[in-house]
């Protein structure tokens, strides 16, 4: 698999990014953490995707063979422009590039079981194609990612809605958060949790995911 590159629409041309690792919040709003029957976290719950679940928007979620339930999850992504480690909250946002709207997708069913046996996720949200990923804007367009509406349709019909101001731990938090357990490096992408209304996939679906002010995101659904 080729290596997935970022493009950020800049002042005079277009940065690139190699993606790195893809930085993903559990349960960051209080409504899903209580429709999967979660405790509401008091700090803020990570775990990592691989870069080869990266697919751009036009591009296929593949349901795989060991999974019958494979869930949506729509989320606020950004782009690290500037490495940093123990990076201050109030210039976290500093070392964002760019914005855009991406789907961690989960296999429900791999998950549930893992947290049967206390294992780990990797496996239900790190299968090739569960991070779908729309078109970056750069920073400064988004004055606010505290202030902006979610958006997941399936086949035109919504089934997820919510605001990002909503978030338990906003962006910011969540960067300086995180950069102080590994360092966040030019490239890596953070997914910042999903609202209320996740549920499941199945093949022949459009979803269409939108964040506002941001390209929407539009990927198909198949079986392998």
């Amino acid at each position: 698999m080729e290596e997935y590159r970022i493009p950020v629409p800049a002042t005079g041309g277009k940065a690139t990014y190699r993606a790195g690792k893809l930085v993903c919040i559990g349960r960051n709003y209080a409504k899903h953490a209580a429709e999967l029957g979660n405790a509401v976290p008091t700090s803020p719950m990570i775990f990592l995707k691989p870069a080869s679940a990266l697919i751009p928007s036009g591009s296929d979620i593949v349901i795989p063979p060991a999974s019958a339930d494979v869930h949506h999850e729509v989320e606020l992504v950004c782009l690290i422009g500037t490495a940093g480690s123990h990076i201050p909250r109030e210039r976290a946002l500093d070392h964002v590039a760019g914005y855009a709207v991406g789907l961690d997708m989960t296999a429900r069913d791999i998950q549930l079981l893992a947290k049967e046996k206390g294992h780990p996720w990797s496996v239900a949200k790190g299968y090739d194609t569960f991070a779908p990923l729309g078109n970056f804007v750069p920073a400064e367009a988004v004055s606010n990612p505290q202030d902006l509406s979610i958006r997941l349709e399936i086949n035109g019909e919504e089934r997820q809605a919510g605001h990002t101001g909503d978030m338990i731990f906003p962006v910011d938090t969540l960067i300086a958060y995180a950069s102080t357990i590994f360092t966040l490096m030019p490239g890596d992408l953070l997914f910042t949790g999903t609202p209320e209304g996740v549920g499941p996939v199945r093949e022949g679906d459009r979803l269409c995911a939108t964040v506002e002010g941001l390209p929407p995101l539009e990927v198909g659904v198949r079986t392998s």
